[in-house]
């Protein structure tokens, strides 16, 4: 699995095209060979492998555009260097926010 992509995909799945969120789902997440979903799809491999790597670079340029990934990323770094006692208080206000 990339997980590099995952992450870009859990960020900006919603830039994707309704076909290219089920494809990039069924290839990655459901772990099917291009020639599964080129049968569940109705269409041909090579259509199959173009809208991956058309989802591929979208979700790139985005990350390019938007910097989402590599912003969480470095936050994630300096909550690492807290003592345990602020990173505890960090987490506790973030899962709060994620709540709300």
């Amino acid at each position: 699995m990339d997980l590099q992509f995952m992450r870009l995909y859990d960020l900006y799945s919603p830039l994707l095209t309704k076909t290219q969120r089920e494809i990039a789902t069924l290839y990655f997440a459901c772990d099917l060979s291009l020639a599964e979903i080129a049968e569940e799809k109705g269409c041909s491999r090579q259509s199959v492998s173009d809208q991956i790597a058309k989802c591929r670079q979208k979700l790139q340029t985005a990350e390019e555009k938007l910097g989402f990934a590599r912003k969480e990323a470095a936050i994630r770094a300096w909550a690492e260097g807290l003592p345990a006692v602020q990173r505890g208080e960090l987490e506790s206000i973030l899962v709060r926010e994620e709540k709300e």
